[in-house]
């Protein structure tokens, strides 16, 4: 999409990426408009994009390339972080195209792949393509088979300018149709070209976790069983499904969040020192931390898992509906909008420490975070007596809202009777470094352009992960609407949320701290 370098508005030249044609299938989305829009325009601006670099999008609507540009304009303007510039807009706009075709007809891809080569020509040097398919998953197969057919994904194999696949999550619906699509991909992809994104990866503090642990050396001795009593995952939503309804009545909170950006949260959280920061020796990793998990206990008295539904309730002071009032839910409705687990990984660090994790919808905020909870000292001196009251240290690694890391320590209060409080160490990303931080499609983008898969999800992972949580949602199928719990808006999910760590002797700690 992009010019050639100018400096009056890009005084830096990246040079690290071949000429690139950018293709977004699905371009009329929701989320080409509020993310990729914005975040390649963005880019562009900071001069990371290669002095060539165009846009196609790509559609089953007839959209002129007038129209394309329009909409691709109001987008930046509405959603970009910064403004753009009539001289910045003037640099884009001749790069950036529309393709009307539709996602099962092979001949539209060899009329793609022939608009490709004309630009390729053009520019008489090889060029790049990135193919971004933010549609609905029941069309990823078709076109992910017609990028094989049609050559497209073959495009310059091997080669710094080889092709490279995006895909959206969700990957798959459970573990068979997760290794179905894997299959499709690796029959016409080779997995390095390959970027399954999760856009919380792409999140400062989620990439700056990896920071905090192996760049520091006081936090790796104790990030073990000896020290941490227990790890929380919380990724918290206020809102309800809104117009959503029936694609999350499809979904549910397991596969529509924990599935996903809780497990990547548990893996990074919970992964060995890996050997270099090469992307492969990170995804190593992270998949065996996923490998070591133990299998979930599902029924009885020990259950490891638990899930409800939002009722009515009061969210901000507002009254809210429930989920069964909202629109497109069936009355009958099995689908969760909460979810808890507790989960144990059996290796040597973390042998006997619990990992809970929990999401859902309507809940008293919203909130994702990460808390490391460590054990208290031994009872010898102000743990002996009752009147002190020792808190737990707590590592809390904020993501969203408000990006930041707090560690919370146990002081004298002043005075001359010996009194304790919790006190904070915070760091806020926005305090310290300004607001105007890249959003997190930027880097995500950035790093598929130049094959840095770090941050992306790989098959194997994808796999694991469903292994892991396939058989709690046949269960809770099975189950039908036993188990399945009312909690009102505006709270922090049902009872046996609270009861599933009090029974192991904790509490959920975001939303109680100081």
């Amino acid at each position: 999409m992009i010019h050639k370098p100018n400096s009056s508005i890009n005084p830096l030249v990246s040079g690290k990426t071949p000429p690139t044609i950018v293709v977004i299938f699905g371009a009329s989305g929701d989320l080409t408009a509020r993310k990729l829009a914005p975040a390649i325009f963005n880019l562009s601006m900071d001069n990371l994009l290669p002095s060539s670099c165009f846009l196609i999008g790509y559609g089953r609507k007839e959209i002129s390339n007038d129209a394309f540009k329009d909409y691709i304009s109001d987008s930046i303007n509405k959603h970009s972080r910064r403004k753009i510039s009539d001289k910045a807009w003037e640099a884009l706009q001749d790069k950036v195209s529309f393709h009307a075709g539709a996602y099962d007809n092979l001949e539209d891809f060899h009329s793609l792949k022939r608009e490709i080569e004309t630009i390729e020509k053009k520019l008489n040097e090889p060029v790049q393509c990135l193919f971004y398919i933010s549609t609905p998953p029941s069309v990823f197969k078709p076109i992910l088979e017609n990028l094989g057919i049609s050559g497209l994904a073959k495009r310059h194999r091997n080669r710094e300018e080889e092709s490279k696949v995006i895909i959206e999550k969700p990957f798959g619906h459970d573990l068979a149709s997760a290794h179905d699509l894997n299959a499709i991909i690796n029959r016409r992809f080779e997995e390095t070209q390959v970027f399954r994104i999760d856009h919380y990866l792409g999140k400062e503090t989620v990439q700056s976790l990896l920071v905090q642990r192996f760049a520091n050396s006081i936090f790796e001795p104790i990030w073990n069983r000896n020290y941490v009593s227990s790890v929380q995952i919380t990724v918290s939503e206020n809102l309800g499904v809104g117009s959503r309804g029936g694609y999350y009545d499809r979904s549910g909170a397991l596969r529509d969040m924990i599935q996903n950006h809780v497990m990547q949260l548990l893996a990074l959280t919970a992964m060995e020192p890996p050997s270099s920061l090469d992307p492969e020796s990170i995804r190593n990793e992270k998949v065996k931390a996923l490998q070591a998990l133990k299998p979930i206990v599902l029924n009885g008295n020990n259950s490891e898992v638990v899930r409800g539904v939002y009722s009515q309730g009061l969210v901000d002071g507002e009254k809210a509906i429930g989920y069964l009032q909202e629109m497109g839910i069936p009355e009958h409705s099995i689908t969760e909008t909460y979810a808890s687990l507790c989960l144990h990984i059996e290796n040597w660090r973390w042998k006997g420490v619990p990992f809970y994790l929990r999401s859902g919808k309507r809940l008293a905020k919203k909130a994702s975070e990460i808390v490391v909870q460590f054990k208290r000292p031994p009872e010898i001196l102000f743990g002996k007596d009752s009147k002190y009251a020792v808190s737990p240290n707590l590592l809390v690694i904020r993501i969203q809202p408000n990006e930041g890391i707090t560690l919370y320590l146990n002081s004298k209060t002043p005075g001359l009777e010996t009194k304790l409080q919790p006190i904070e160490l915070a760091f806020g990303y926005e305090t310290t470094f300004g607001s105007n931080t890249p959003e997190a499609y930027e880097r995500l983008i950035l790093d598929a352009l130049n094959g840095d898969g770090t941050l992306f999800i790989r098959g194997d992972e994808a796999e694991t992960s469903w292994g892991l949580l396939s058989p709690v949602l046949d269960y809770w199928q099975d189950q039908g609407k036993k188990g399945l719990e009312n909690y009102a808006s505006g709270t922090w999910g049902p009872l046996s949320a609270d009861k599933l760590l009090l029974g192991r002797g904790h509490e959920w700690l975001t939303g109680n701290m100081v």
